[in-house]
């Protein structure tokens, strides 16, 4: 188990969309563990857009899976990226299944590398540097 640290103290939260109850409850520990708040993780597109809706500002992040319950995420990317949210894509699809929209964004394949989760997080939340040990 990779060592988790975070370098600043700045409150952040992550929105994680998941329909894999293992994936969804591994993803949140661990991005609690690095001490950002975890919102949800919610399990269907609805919900997710009920969800940012309701967030507002106090949103800094989101980790989307590519296909929830059989649905496309691209309405909740849509509805982040309209509010300069900053998101990725966690997905066991190549980059084919990708649409051309969102060829940019960054995704991780399934399982997730926690390093590469920690360099994605420092990176966008600008909260901190937050790393994975060890990984």
């Amino acid at each position: 188990m990779p060592e988790l640290r975070c370098s600043s103290r700045d409150p952040r939260s992550l929105l994680i969309v998941e329909d894999e109850y293992l994936i969804a409850i591994d993803l949140a520990n661990w991005v609690e563990d690095l001490g950002i708040q975890v919102i949800g993780p919610v399990g269907s597109v609805r919900e997710a857009l009920k969800v940012i809706e309701s967030a507002g500002s106090r949103l800094h992040g989101a980790l989307l899976d590519v296909n929830v319950r059989g649905e496309p995420v691209y309405p909740v990317a849509d509805a982040l990226a309209a509010r300069g949210v900053p998101f990725l894509f966690t997905t066991g699809y190549d980059a084919l299944a990708i649409p051309s929209t969102y060829v940019e964004t960054p995704r991780l394949q399934k399982p997730v590398d926690r390093a590469r989760l920690a360099r994605w997080l420092s990176e966008h939340l600008r909260a901190g540097q937050y790393t994975a040990e060890g990984n």
